[in-house]
């Protein structure tokens, strides 16, 4: 089944690189570096320690306490970061810088593959969440390389899709020398999607042990100085155009309450940033974008089209919504603005971040959200009463620090791995 699956990837393999071709009309960064698409790239030379694999920004961002737990170890390993996407690798860049190598992760031929683990001769390979990559996991297992899925995550949907594809995905899994479920419900569709039971475990979700400086709330306190300290601020993070619809409709109803408001749009992909600042124009609302390097005075909306500043405007908020979840993507990071004490907003498409957004309902840190209706409705309410929003803040904190625990756990697990290996 896996050379079935080769040999349909290199017929497919023109058309995905057409595909970054044209993605790189709107971003010129998915125009270099061709040659690491096809595992070539001679300045990344081994040995790592570890090869950890990361997608993109969100996987990237789920990574970042592992990697930063593994670097302040001395002596400090040497690690290569994979990802697919330029946006993944700039945060790479933003929050590493050259503690760590970075090489884009090549198409999943065996060849090119190949190349990559001989230059990068890693003692560990290291997936966070959900990349399963046959030829990959193939050639880690015939170098004899541990290959160790942490931070996992499987959807149902993504679980059907798998059972069309048991062949291939099974062996893939079956090989892995551990898989590390953010939870129960994960930890049973890797098993029934091929993975050995005694290899699957819960571990927690890695994002929980995230570490945001105090000198966060102080910047965000900073800008709000500068737009107005009495000013109710919203704040989107990580948008798509469906979330964006209906975020631009219902912050028109909550400006007739709230006048003097201001929504600050952080859109999830940059090629979308110039994009959005328009939609919000065509829905009325004055717009001013982060770019401008001006204060947005009596704007409405502010736009964020630079990159790595969104905790920043998270700190800044009185509300804050997460993007992905009125647009049918299935969510993004929830905790971030969690840890900062935000009272949370979110739609009902939380399929990659399920559990997270069941417990911050129930525990009373977040509301659901999915007309114009409800976003004024659900807003309004928040700007009017500080004490709501405090307690749904507190609520959000406690969670995060109950869930904490993960990266003690992973550590653990690849600490163990590593000395049978060794």
């Amino acid at each position: 089944m896996r050379l079935l699956y080769s040999v349909l990837l290199v017929l497919a393999s023109p058309a995905v690189l057409a595909y970054f071709a044209v993605r790189g009309l709107r971003d010129g960064r998915y125009l270099a570096r061709w040659g690491e698409r096809l595992g070539w790239r001679r300045g990344v030379r081994g040995p790592f320690d570890y090869l950890v694999h990361a997608a993109s920004l969100g996987e990237v961002n789920a990574a970042t306490p592992l990697v930063s737990a593994l670097l302040a170890r001395d002596p400090a390993p040497r690690i290569l970061l994979t990802t697919l996407t330029p946006t993944g690798s700039q945060r790479v860049s933003d929050v590493f810088g050259a503690r760590v190598a970075h090489h884009y992760l090549p198409l999943d031929l065996p060849g090119a593959m190949r190349r990559l683990l001989e230059r990068a001769d890693p003692g560990m390979v290291i997936i966070v969440e959900t990349e399963i990559w046959p030829n990959f996991y193939h050639a880690a297992r015939r170098r004899e390389t541990p290959l160790v899925i942490v931070n996992a995550r499987l959807s149902r949907q993504s679980l059907r899709g798998y059972r069309h594809m048991q062949r291939l995905i099974a062996p893939a899994l079956a090989g892995a020398n551990a898989i590390l479920a953010q939870g129960s419900r994960d930890a049973e569709r890797f098993v029934a999607s091929g993975a050995r039971p005694e290899r699957v475990h819960r571990s927690g979700n890695l994002k929980f042990d995230i570490h945001l400086p105090p000198s966060l709330l102080e910047t965000g306190e900073l800008l709000r100085t500068g737009w107005g300290v009495q000013r109710p601020v919203l704040v989107a993070g990580s948008t798509h155009e469906g979330d964006e619809q209906v975020l631009f409709e219902g912050f028109r109803r909550i400006l007739e309450r709230h006048p003097q408001a201001l929504m600050v749009l952080a859109p999830r992909h940059p090629e979308r940033f110039a994009r959005a600042a328009q939609d919000a124009r065509n829905a009325g609302l004055s717009v001013r974008q982060r770019s401008d390097s001006r204060l947005p005075g009596e704007a409405q909306c502010l736009v964020i089209d630079t990159m790595g500043e969104l905790l920043n405007y998270y700190a800044s908020a009185d509300v804050a919504f997460v993007g992905g979840t009125i647009a049918p993507v299935g969510g993004h990071n929830l905790l971030e603005p969690a840890a900062l004490g935000k009272p949370l907003l979110f739609g009902p498409h939380t399929a990659h971040v399920r559990e997270t957004a069941t417990r911050l309902l129930e525990s009373g840190a977040a509301r659901r959200v999915l007309t114009a209706s409800d976003v004024a409705r659900t807003v309004n309410p928040l700007f009017d009463h500080p004490a709501t929003r405090d307690r749904m803040g507190r609520a959000g904190l406690a969670l995060v620090e109950q869930g904490r625990g993960a990266l003690e756990r992973t550590l653990s697990t690849l600490d163990g791995i590593t000395r049978e290996s060794g």
